[in-house]
């Protein structure tokens, strides 16, 4: 389940009258870039592949913006509204006549209004009610007791039940490497070319498009995809708690011969 993670800090200002006091704020693990949302977005049921949608995205920013310069207010129902804002400069123009838009304003700013209907589940006792939190120190702590314990460099502890035998095997599971992925599909291509990922058994494969290096964090691969445009892909294997080196492909849309065959 997706949770929010916050820490708790102290109130050191000895002149506030909540010294002493503790209170909470939220960590962000991340910021999602218009290319990472497009990834989250096509990956969530939607019928539209992730170039699509980035391209939507990156669309309505541009027109987003237009309109903003056209004295509009952006309206995106059960999200919120985007409008502008003046900055005026110190002081003021001495009387109407004297004041330019361009030398009085110091500048325009981008603001965003959420929508706070109770409908849209935006509004703050909303949010707060379906919120899961984790506290920053239990989430360091998973992490730290996830990690895989290195064999001890003796070798020779066997206290533990079984043969000796057994206890090297246990050891050399634990120091085995994971094997990068396989990354296979055709290119050069003209219109659309399938892309598959095969990694050793059970273990999961985690894959990029946009030529970064993959993390726990990046889509899960459960089927094989299709390309329309040239992408690098890039795919790692997961396997108790190990990453493989990342696997890389570039696939590359007709016109340019720099790909290869599969």
């Amino acid at each position: 389940m997706s949770k929010i993670i916050y820490d708790v800090y102290q109130n050191k200002n000895a002149n506030n009258a909540a010294y002493g006091k503790y209170f909470g704020r939220i960590v962000h693990t991340e910021t999602l870039n218009t290319r990472k949302l497009a990834r989250h977005i096509a990956d969530h049921g939607s019928v539209y592949t992730q170039d699509v949608v980035e391209g939507v995205l990156t669309k309505a920013e541009a027109c987003i913006v237009e309109m903003l310069l056209e004295s509009k207010k952006i309206k995106l129902e059960g999200l919120g509204t985007f409008y502008l804002m003046a900055e005026n400069k110190k002081g003021g123009a001495v009387s109407i006549d004297k004041f330019n838009p361009k030398s009085s304003f110091k500048g325009l700013h981008i603001r965003f209004l959420p929508d706070q209907g109770d409908e849209a589940g935006l509004n703050s006792k909303e949010v707060l009610a379906k919120a899961t939190f984790m506290w920053a120190e239990d989430l360091k702590r998973e992490k730290a007791e996830s990690r895989p314990t290195s064999p001890s460099n003796g070798g020779g502890n066997d206290s533990s039940s079984g043969s000796g035998s057994q206890s090297g095997e246990q050891g050399g599971s634990q120091s085995q490497t994971v094997s990068a992925p396989q990354i296979s599909g055709t290119t050069p291509f003209t219109e659309t070319t399938s892309v598959s990922i095969q990694a050793e058994q059970g273990a999961e494969i985690r894959y990029t498009t946009d030529g970064s290096t993959p993390t726990a964090e990046s889509s899960l691969y459960s089927e094989a995809f299709t390309l329309s445009n040239t992408a690098t892909v890039k795919a790692i294997a997961i396997k108790n708690g190990q990453s493989s080196e990342a696997a890389s492909k570039t696939f590359t849309k007709s016109d340019d011969d720099t790909g290869e065959n599969d």
